[in-house]
């Protein structure tokens, strides 16, 4: 039986020094089945937040920063096309690696919030570096919650998140 790689189970991830496509657009998928192609333009003419004294730990790098992060909060794009209750944001990048933040996490953070940066040190991100990439200014240890490279952002709420539940075997007679 073939184990199917899940993107969003923590695991090691390989450092990946080439971008795995030259697009930088991303889906965003809702709950109710909507789909947008988010462009790094778009993120950049929302409202920008700026993150100081970052840091970006790198399975295979070691420890890069600090940086100076600019983008849109993961919160405030998700309050853009979602209105509802939603409960958690799988983000997953173009080259297979992704994480899954829960709403309450997302919401939480209001101080350094979690970020979908377009530059660093008021310059654009370049391709290598990211161009769109997720920060979590808490987590210090392994980057599994950092993404590069973002290729999707699924919002799911209690119901979307019934249906991508594997459903148990029926016992039979």
């Amino acid at each position: 039986m073939t184990q199917l790689h899940d993107p969003l189970h923590p695991h090691s991830h390989d450092p990946n020094p080439a971008p795995p496509s030259e697009n930088a657009d991303f889906l965003l998928s809702l709950p109710d089945g909507t789909v947008q192609t988010i462009t790094p333009d778009n993120l950049r003419g929302r409202p920008q937040t700026t993150l100081r004294d970052c840091f970006i730990v790198s399975t295979g790098h070691g420890t890069s920063g600090p940086f100076a992060f600019t983008g849109v909060t993961l919160a405030d794009l998700v309050g853009d096309y979602w209105a509802a209750a939603w409960e958690e944001a799988e983000v997953i990048s173009a080259d297979g690696f992704g994480t899954r933040l829960s709403a309450a996490e997302v919401d939480a953070v209001t101080s350094r919030p979690i970020l979908l940066a377009c530059a660093v040190a008021g310059q654009p991100l370049s391709r290598a570096a990211g161009l769109v990439r997720l920060i979590v200014p808490s987590e210090t240890d392994d980057a599994l919650k950092q993404v590069k490279w973002i290729g999707e952002v699924r919002i799911l709420n209690a119901e979307t998140q019934r249906l991508a539940e594997p459903t148990p075997p029926s016992a039979g007679p």
